[in-house]
């Protein structure tokens, strides 16, 4: 069971920065992932992450979203606390991208709901 997002990934770049704070992969727990993908804009993020990627990871401002920058800070965190995202500062910019290979391990086919789910009206 191979979905888009899995063959679409693009290889971390040599040096990265240290990843933020996060849950390891054994610590992330079902209820925090449902708590965070509860508010729609989260789970939009998520699914544009895994749909639309084509880069290691991604500012804030590649989403396009019109909201505040304090308002999105507290979504991406909160994605990052449930385990959902891995989050690195670059200069003042903090990009994320989805822990898709720690999600699939803990959670077989937790993404693939995602990415089906994307696609209903």
């Amino acid at each position: 069971m191979t979905a888009s997002f899995r063959t679409n990934t693009v290889d971390a770049p040599g040096v990265l920065p240290h990843p933020l704070p996060e849950p390891s992969r054994d610590d992330i727990a079902l209820e925090a992932i449902f708590g965070a993908l509860s508010q729609p804009l989260r789970l939009t993020i998520i699914q544009k992450l895994l749909l639309e990627s084509e880069q290691y990871d991604h500012a804030c401002g590649w989403f396009g979203f019109s909201r505040p920058k304090s308002s999105l800070t507290h979504h991406f965190k909160a994605l990052r606390e449930a385990g959902l995202i891995r989050q690195r500062q670059y200069g003042l910019e903090r990009r994320s991208r989805v822990r898709i290979e720690d999600l699939d391990a803990r959670f077989p086919g937790l993404l693939d709901l995602l990415v089906a789910r994307s696609a209903q009206p």
